[in-house]
């Protein structure tokens, strides 16, 4: 039997917004709308056009510029927000409107103030009127999961009879629970004649934190379409996270016998995207884009990634473009062999006696300190050692010029350990890449820059900021480092060139161990 496709309907420019406390502009939504576009999304719901002339015209934008997916627009059942509707869509390629009424009784009396037979009415007329614009038309029955059954069914017959060729059927309170939720949906399509004719899809919400869970048990029953927003942002509790439902059918999907078009490798990308815009942060213990994803505090867990990464991880991070990778934290709980793979990323080699002893006083500092980084670190080999990293490059002096519109640029002024001093300056794509390329200007070196973070040591204006990054050299060897300073520009310039030098010494120190390594060949090689 062959795999079915679910379509994956984006609501994070619409329902999204709707979280408390956020507003896009039109060039955020546009940005978004591209990212979604990247991420290869089958439906963008753009918005809720009759709601304000801003939201109409970033309908008609996002229409007018996104191809490769169909464009929605939201509408009630009413005939001056369908027209609105098909205003923001005309210039869309594949246009899609969205309309939806209220069926449970607790809504129709107490919000609409009609009877059961007034909504269907007024469904059905909307429905044949939306269908003068579009082909391409959803309907919802909304708060679907508290409606009497037999009128639920009813309406949607209805629906389907009249031109819909979508049809929603959303837990908008978030009242269900998977088992209910995954039946409602295998009694709807059991009992609607025309069920076939229609695509079934769900919109779950998270108030009960089951919203992925009750968007699987649609899937599982029929579905084909879901609906949700990235990071799960949405009204109140939120919507079902995309990328949450996205990774479980990729991760079952051959149990599932579906599949998504998904470009999973830019939810990293979108989730970050999404975050900064809406100013909604990510939980670090959120599924799939959480910063604790795909990090490891535990000797056990850390043991095993060390061995094979599946051992602690059914998901490969750069599966969803995440550019770190898998991380290893080092703290009280880890265990010697991740503490040596530290190590010797950091370029230092010890005999197993010195590895032992330096693990001890590793063990022994973590029980005082929360976070332990490289400086630690670097700090306890040299005591047991005598080894530690000499700067290879010191920073002298660093200015940068930027701003709404002007060209980041970059003047920075360096002496190596002889003592003689360089200067250059370059531009780049604001004011962290034009240092950067300036750093790699003088030094004569193009690592990546493959994650770059701040965060603030204290609260207040004045506060102290660190600032982490990690580089790539060309053979793929990653090294971190970080520097913190009052001024972000000079811990991000001093982070950079840290984790630059550091890279210096360990390629310095492998090729003095390959001149030095006996041969193992013979003359006739």
């Amino acid at each position: 039997m062959s795999s079915k496709k679910v379509f994956i309907f984006d609501t994070t420019l619409r329902d999204g917004e709707q979280s408390a406390g956020v507003s896009f502009t039109l060039n955020q939504k546009l940005k978004i709308a591209e990212q979604l576009q990247a991420l290869k999304v089958d439906v963008i719901e753009a918005g809720f056009p009759r709601t304000s002339p801003g939201d109409l015209e970033a309908v008609q934008r996002v229409s007018r510029e996104i191809r490769g997916c169909t464009i929605c627009a939201l509408a009630r059942c009413i005939k001056g927000d369908i027209e609105t509707a098909w205003e923001g869509l005309k210039e869309a390629a594949d246009p899609r409107i969205h309309v939806f009424i209220n069926t449970s009784d607790i809504q129709i009396e107490n919000q609409l103030k009609k009877t059961r037979e007034q909504v269907l009415e007024q469904a059905i007329e909307s429905i044949r009127f939306a269908r003068k614009f579009v082909s391409n038309l959803e309907f919802s029955p909304m708060d679907a999961t508290r409606s009497d059954p037999d009128f639920l069914c009813r309406i949607i017959e209805a629906a389907i009879e009249n031109g819909a060729t979508t049809i929603n059927v959303p837990d908008s309170v978030g009242y269900a629970i998977p088992s209910e939720h995954g039946k409602m949906f295998r009694d709807i399509m059991e009992r609607v004649p025309n069920a076939h004719k229609a695509v079934f899809s769900c919109h779950a919400h998270n108030d009960l934190g089951l919203a992925s869970a009750n968007a699987l048990a649609a899937v599982q029953n029929g579905a084909r379409q879901v609906e949700g927003a990235i990071n799960g942002i949405g009204e109140r509790a939120g919507n079902t996270a995309l990328e949450e439902v996205v990774m479980t059918l990729k991760t079952h999907g051959e149990a599932l016998n579906v599949f998504t078009d998904i470009n999973t490798r830019e939810f990293y990308r979108t989730s970050k995207l999404v975050e900064r815009i809406s100013g909604m942060p990510v939980q670090w213990n959120k599924a799939i884009v959480g910063k604790n994803s795909f990090r490891h505090g535990s000797g056990i867990h850390q043991d095993g990634i060390l061995k094979k990464r599946e051992t602690w991880e059914i998901i490969d991070p750069e599966e969803i473009g995440i550019p770190q990778g898998t991380q290893l934290v080092l703290g009280k709980l880890s265990g010697s062999h991740a503490f040596k793979d530290h190590i010797e990323r950091l370029g230092f080699h010890l005999t197993e006696d010195q590895l032992k002893r330096a693990f001890d006083d590793f063990k022994h500092l973590a029980d005082k300190k929360k976070q332990i980084d490289d400086r630690d670190l670097e700090a306890i080999v040299g005591q047991r050692t005598g080894e530690v990293f000499e700067p290879v490059w010191f920073l002298d002096h660093i200015h940068v010029a930027s701003g709404t519109h002007a060209i980041a640029t970059a003047t920075i002024q360096m002496r190596n350990k002889e003592g003689n001093s360089f200067t250059d300056a370059a531009t780049g794509d604001g004011p962290i890449d034009a240092i950067c390329v300036a750093v790699n200007r003088v030094i004569g070196v193009n690592p990546s820059l493959i994650a770059y973070s701040v965060e603030n040591v204290t609260e207040g204006i004045d506060a102290q900021g660190t600032v982490c990054v990690r580089i790539q050299d060309e053979q793929g060897k990653v090294y971190s480092a970080q520097a913190a300073d009052t001024d972000v520009i000079v811990a991000s310039v001093n982070a950079y060139l840290n984790a630059v030098n550091r890279m210096l010494i360990v390629h310095s120190k492998n090729r003095a161990r390959e001149q030095t390594a006996p041969s193992t060949g013979t003359q006739d090689d």
